[in-house]
This record gives C-alpha cells, sequence and structure tokens, in this order.
C-alpha cells in the first residue's frame, strides 16, 4: 500500500527542490545524474528483436547494479486538464495494475496539462519490468521511474536510453565507468 504523504516526504528529503517530473531531475541534480543510451550509435528506437534485446538487456543490467533492496517503486504518469485524474488510461493500467494514484504536478511553461503520478512497489527481478520497459522504448508510455524503496536512487527510462541519479557523484562516476561504451559521445552527456 502506498502511503502518499510518506512518499511525499520521502522525496522532499532525498531530491529537495525538485518536482517528481523525470525529465528534469538531470536540471536540478547535475552532479549526481548521468545518462546511458539504450542501442549502439546512439539509435534512438529499436527496429527488430535483437535490438529490442539490446534495449532490455541493459535497462536490467544498470537497474540489477541500483537494485540492493529488491522492494523497488514503479512510478507513471498521466495527463489531464484538472488537477483531479479521471480514469486511468488502459495501456497504463495493464502495464501497472498496482499503481495507486499519488500526486498530481499542476501546469507550468513545459507542460500545458496536469501532470498526474501513479505509484506502486514492486520486488524487482530482472525482467520483471520489461513490458514497460518495451512501452517506453517505442515512445509509447513516458515519465517512467524506477526507483530504490528509500528514494536513494532513481532510474528514468525513456524512448532512447535512461538518465540515471544516483546518491553521490561518486556513485555516478563508479556506474559511468562500468558502462562507458553506453554513453553518449557528447560533450554535455545528452
Amino acid at each position: 500500500m502506498i502511503d502518499n504523504s510518506r512518499l511525499c516526504r520521502l522525496w522532499d528529503r532525498r531530491w529537495p527542490d525538485s518536482q517528481p517530473r523525470a525529465d528534469r531531475l538531470r536540471h536540478a541534480h547535475p552532479s549526481r545524474w548521468l545518462r546511458f543510451h539504450s542501442l549502439p550509435g546512439s539509435k534512438r528506437y529499436p527496429t527488430s528483436e535483437d535490438e529490442y534485446a539490446t534495449v532490455l538487456h541493459r535497462h536490467n543490467t544498470v537497474i540489477d547494479e541500483l537494485a540492493d533492496d529488491a522492494n523497488l517503486f514503479l512510478i507513471t504518469c498521466g495527463w489531464g486538464e484538472t488537477q483531479q485524474p479521471g480514469r486511468r488510461d488502459e495501456r497504463l493500467s495493464a502495464l501497472d495494475p498496482a499503481g495507486v494514484f499519488w500526486h498530481a504536478l499542476p501546469p507550468d511553461d513545459y507542460d500545458e496539462l496536469w501532470t498526474y503520478l501513479y505509484a506502486s512497489q514492486v520486488r524487482w527481478s530482472r525482467g520483471l519490468l520489461d513490458p514497460v520497459l518495451r512501452a517506453v522504448a517505442d515512445g509509447l508510455l513516458g515519465g517512467v521511474m524506477i526507483a530504490a524503496s528509500d528514494l536513494s536512487w532513481i532510474y528514468h527510462p525513456y524512448d532512447g536510453g535512461a538518465d540515471v541519479l544516483l546518491p553521490t557523484s561518486e556513485q555516478r562516476d563508479q556506474l559511468r565507468g562500468r558502462h562507458r561504451d553506453w554513453l553518449s559521445v557528447h560533450p554535455a552527456g545528452l
């Protein structure tokens, strides 16, 4: 069972001065951020089953390395025009049936709609989130975050790769060193 107020307090303690908007965390915490690309050559979308296997292997490998505790949060998003969410999208419900409404983020300069965050707790095992990760890789699902049960790290897959936010810059550098071949050649790491 998700305790919304506890999750909000935990977020504020771990990720101060930032909202739980997956695509903006790298700006709020640049010293703890790195990005991996999910396919060689920074190819964005997989077009064969071999490429899907590569995408899933990379996602699962990093999450395996991060998941000291098998209990993780899966946070997914929906969007709408009012503060209260309507009926949850069927695809999202199918991919995360245990997800419960956690929090609503108001429209701002970047998002014209309300963002609805849904959270569930999952017991991690390799391959468990492959349907979610595959939907993200296809650009069908956005704003996903996979996080430690204490929110000490966040994994944000997107179509083309993943942003990873770690407790310290030292941990970020260690993870970066283990997967140098998955990094962008762009000077800013994008």
